[in-house]
């Protein structure tokens, strides 16, 4: 049954967009006059509206008909940025060139986007924020999240424009926007170039396959001035020994093997060159390691609780500066998943680019987090946790953290509603939609 559902959906998304983009203001009015002229004339021995439902019926395929001739050769090409940000607009120049013979005249351009309809599984598993208000109808066939998620999905665009005309050969350029509403890639297919027939009822469309693409990155609050605390940790190996697991490969000299050097630091080619042990000598480095951690755990999907954690870990992203300190983004997607940002390691835009498509986890998969970042303890100076809930598992995590002597700022995502009380010591509360007030009023 919910396949037949998901089918449903899809069919009818598929005749809305199509009506969309090909019925004009007038077409509208007259595909409206038609169905009521329809319901209306059911009875033909009571009522003549089926004389005004055939003439207007027939006028629509007239419309469509000579529509479905219209023909151009054109080139488009984009000039799109790399990165947007969610919830921002951005403007890219488009060039439309015209390769036909003849004069094109008379069209409006406009973006096509990419399909924004879910996939069945995505449809399924995720939760419009509020649904568990709606009746129990509405939450079983899913027809709101539907609409949820193909608006989510689909950002604002610039309305058609209108072309000059262009002689064959000519070029002209225009300057559209978009505006993403969420976080993530932003697939543009193609761009349509429509001209309305001469009834005025419907657009001739013709679709010019351009495709693009631009990462939109979570959107950033602005954090005060942070001091985060703690000191320099001595970390053995340096930069390359901290960011990677065993040994590092990178050395800076050899030397005569000491007793008590481990066996990994061998250098074997040496040894039998020479004949005598000759081992690896690192650079010992001591400099400041913070720890972004990430709760993803909930049960919850992509609410408004989540996306404020990710937009919250990307202002910390964003804000600390990284040329003589480590940062370490750490989270669960699928598995623990660290990156390493700054001194020669990984660019911020890059760290940013990975919370773009930052997705949620099950709830037990929180413990396999804590484990990975106390086993990285040792070398770090300072860790900031965004939590999406407080729980015992969260709760021993942060203070096993803290007995370790890592200075420590816990930041708690979620309603107040779902917060302990009395907020645990040294526990941030920021509620969705009030999260970059409480932002600036970090110490």
């Amino acid at each position: 049954m919910k396949r037949f559902t998901y089918a449903a959906l899809r069919a009818l998304s598929s005749l809305q967009y199509f009506l969309r983009e090909r019925l004009t203001d007038a077409g509208w009015l007259a595909f409206a006059a038609a169905g009521t002229a329809a319901a209306l004339g059911v009875d033909t021995t009571r009522t003549m509206s089926y004389q005004a439902f055939a003439f207007l019926a027939a006028l629509l395929g007239i419309a469509f008909l000579g529509a479905s001739l219209f023909r151009v050769r054109a080139a488009v090409a984009r000039e799109l940025p790399r990165y947007a940000t969610a919830g921002e607009r951005f403007e890219y120049r488009l060039t439309i060139q015209n390769l036909g013979r003849s004069p094109i005249r008379g069209l409006t351009v406009r973006e096509k986007l990419h399909d924004p309809r879910p996939s069945y599984a995505e449809w399924r598993r995720t939760r419009e924020p509020g649904e568990e208000r709606r009746n129990w109808f509405d939450r079983n066939q899913g027809y709101f999240r539907w609409r949820w998620l193909i608006e989510r999905n689909s950002p604002e665009r610039a309305a058609r424009q209108a072309l000059a005309a262009l002689q064959p050969g000519e070029s002209q350029a225009m300057t559209l926007w978009l505006k993403p509403r969420r976080r993530g890639r932003l697939e543009l297919d193609a761009v349509h170039l429509a001209r309305t027939e001469p009834l005025g009822l419907v657009r001739g469309v013709a679709r010019i396959g351009t495709p693009g693409r631009v990462i939109a990155l979570p959107k950033r609050y602005r954090l005060p001035a942070l001091a985060l605390p703690g000191r320099r940790r001595f970390q053995q190996g340096g930069v390359t020994l901290a960011t990677s697991v065993g040994d590092s490969e990178e050395f800076i000299g050899l030397r005569d093997y000491r007793p008590g050097d481990p066996l990994q630091r061998m250098h074997w080619k040496s040894y039998a060159r020479t004949g005598s042990p000759v081992v690896k000598e690192f650079q010992d480095e001591f400099f400041e390691r913070h720890a972004l951690v990430l709760d993803t755990s909930t049960e919850q999907g992509e609410d408004a609780a989540f996306e404020e954690a990710v937009a919250v870990a990307a202002s910390f992203v964003y804000a600390i500066d990284t040329r003589e300190c480590l940062l370490d983004l750490l989270f669960v997607g699928g598995e623990v998943r660290t990156y390493t940002a700054g001194r020669g390691q990984m660019q911020l835009e890059h760290m940013l680019e990975v919370l773009a498509g930052v997705a949620p986890s099950t709830p037990h998969e929180f413990t396999a987090l804590s484990r990975a970042v106390l086993a990285k303890r040792a070398g770090l100076t300072s860790c900031v946790v965004a939590l999406l809930a407080w729980d015992e598992t969260r709760k021993a995590f942060i203070e096993g953290l803290r007995r370790t002597g890592v200075e420590t700022r816990v930041l708690l995502i979620c309603e107040r509603g779902r917060a302990p009380s009395p907020m645990p010591p040294g526990v941030v509360l920021l509620q969705p939609g009030e999260v970059g007030a409480g932002l600036a009023a970090l110490q």
